[in-house]
């Protein structure tokens, strides 16, 4: 399968257009192109807003060593910001239906923030990430994704003056490919950013060194699992970036099979939406980890495809984003402006799945939902379990004994029993015995006497089993912990904050701290409820020793001692 050269458009049309794909993007002229869609303009004119607030952040002191360099809340100019400004500023310059068009104004903006890049580019083509990376081709890479589009933007322009500006993001580049032509990674997804960023700078000024080195990425195959996610399974941030990476590598390489693993992912998601358009991202290796995940990273791809495939599904996963969280999709404006065969109408759309019980054990995860509700089940995951109705959320439950510091719960696994999915964990406090005579070192240095040679004694044990079944209207989720009595027990509740709360206590002392010992309560977000029961309330000791800080929501707290058996309602 061959990257499409040539659309259609129009229903009733038989004009023929360039596809302008990123491999020849800048080479051709406005009056060559087919007329934007609504949807495009108002992404344009979305980006045209953030023009000013950003210009506003550009360092336009001739005495500072960051003059033309955009700064970021903190104040500190930053080569990511920059190139972020670099990106919008094309996007605008080289879209009519911008007020910027053609701008003389910011053209010289990108002129100077361009020349700031250059400075603080070092020898060996690599930028730094001032929080933490440094030489980073990583980073370097990042950045050519958002450079090598705003050079074939501005190109395809007809911006007067341009070329000095071209020239110096040339340079820019070309240094950036002598980095990534050597340079090393720190994650997986890494690999994938490199070779894109490599096929980005080889699509301009073809050298063959550049795809040789994305050739030694790609002998280490794809790092998807037979769940249909990467490494990283970082839902809410890299893997939607690998995904469009992937695309980028595909087409500027002629390896069409590569786009199976962006299928793979991409069929795997739809099953990680929630009711109300968020993504799952609570199993996440990465910072998105638990964090409020929408969809909008993933739209390029879902288009890309849905057009390429004629795959109705992911046409209407299009329509779900653009009707969750379309602003957002700003943030893809360049990648969406250099193709143009992304501007032509999608499929029809098939529906979505919204009524399914599916486990992904690969990622540690099982995904049930039932239209407007659905819970998470995580393995690996001290919050075991998430529940949404719409917009009124429980973003994690958690249980932790005061069991030898050691006491709080979580999974290594899930498994089917029956109807009902469980988790199980088994822990062992213990005290050791002297040390055998004949072994004890004479100094008494400990190091040397390590505690595996000491006999146990006292051993105690914490057994907990928890099973979680579908009810009619949601979750049942019954808890045993057993083994060592009277140790304490407290179940954390940890909904959204936002919302309001009927049938709990507020904690004493504890801000955002609740107590739950009745029959029933409930938690209204918006238009949406929550009703959750039985409480119980044995002891108020909310923070166990060993257990993790409470989280920075509103929680509900049930409390006992072991032998500890509780069944929950959550509907």
């Amino acid at each position: 399968m061959e990257r499409r050269k040539f659309l259609t458009w129009g229903a009733t049309g038989l004009s023929v257009w360039p596809v302008l794909g990123f491999r020849n993007f800048g080479f051709f002229k406005y009056n060559e192109l087919p007329e934007k869609p609504d949807w495009l303009i108002k992404l344009i004119q979305l980006n045209d807003r953030s023009i000013e607030p950003l210009l506003s952040m550009q360092v336009l002191d001739k005495a500072s060593a960051y003059y033309g360099g955009c700064m970021d809340s903190t104040e500190i100019a930053t080569p990511q910001n920059t190139g972020n400004f670099i990106s919008k500023a094309a996007c605008a310059i080289a879209s009519a239906e911008s007020s910027y068009f053609r701008s003389p104004r910011l053209l010289e903006k990108v002129k100077l923030a361009v020349d700031y890049l250059l400075r603080v580019q070092h020898k060996d083509g690599t930028i730094d990430l001032l929080e933490t990376n440094f030489h980073s081709p990583p980073d370097t890479a990042f950045s050519v994704e958002k450079i090598a589009p705003a050079y074939g933007l501005i190109k395809a322009s007809g911006v007067n003056n341009a070329d000095d500006v071209l020239k110096s993001i040339q340079q820019y580049l070309q240094r950036a490919g002598e980095a990534l032509i050597v340079g090393g990674i720190h994650t997986p997804n890494h690999r994938w950013v490199v070779s894109a960023a490599l096929n980005r700078i080889n699509a301009l000024w073809p050298d063959r060194r550049y795809l040789q080195r994305a050739e030694q990425w790609l002998a280490e195959h794809i790092d998807i699992d037979p769940d249909g996610q990467y490494t990283e399974k970082s839902t809410g941030g890299y893997t939607p970036l690998v995904d469009h990476v992937l695309i980028t590598i595909s087409d500027g390489m002629q390896k069409p099979e590569i786009l199976d693993a962006v299928r793979k992912n991409l069929d795997m998601t739809m099953y990680y939406v929630h009711p109300n358009g968020e993504v799952v991202t609570e199993a996440s290796n990465r910072q998105d980890k638990g964090r409020i995940g929408t969809l909008e990273s993933y739209y390029f791809s879902y288009r890309y495809l849905a057009l390429l495939d004629n795959n109705s599904q992911y046409a209407a996963m299009c329509r779900l984003i653009e009707k969750s969280c379309f602003s957002k999709l700003v943030g893809s404006l360049d990648a969406l402006l250099e193709d143009a065969s992304l501007w032509k109408e999608l499929p029809a759309a098939s529906p979505l799945p919204i009524s399914y019980a599916r486990a992904f054990p690969y990622s540690g995860v099982v995904r049930i939902r039932r239209d407007r509700w659905d819970a998470t089940i995580l393995s690996n995951n001290a919050g075991w379990l998430t529940f949404h109705k719409g917009d009124a959320v429980i973003q994690g439950i958690r249980i932790a004994a005061s069991f030898f510091g050691k006491g709080q719960f979580q999974s290594s696994d899930i498994r089917k029993v029956g109807e009902s999915w469980i988790l199980y964990q088994q822990l062992e406090g213990v005290y050791y015995q002297p040390y055998p005579k004949d072994q004890i070192d004479p100094e008494g240095d400990l190091s040397k006497m390590p505690r595996s040679n000491r006999s146990k004694s006292e051993i105690q044990h914490l057994e907990t089993e928890i099973k979680i079944t579908e009810t009619a209207k949601g979750i049942s989720v019954d808890i045993e912990m057993k083994g060592t009595d009277a140790v304490p027990v407290t179940l954390e509740l940890i909904f959204r904050p936002g919302g309001e709360f009927t049938g709990v206590q507020p904690h004493a002392t504890k801000e955002n701290a609740f107590l739950f010992s009745g029959p029933s309560g409930t938690y209204t977000q918006g238009k949406d409820t929550i009703y959750f029961g039985k409480g119980v309330l044995a002891h108020k000791a909310i923070q166990l020793r060993g257990a993790l800080p409470a989280m920075e929501a509103p929680t509900v707290y049930l409390t006992g001692y072991t032998p500890f058996h509780h069944h929950l309602e959550l509907s």
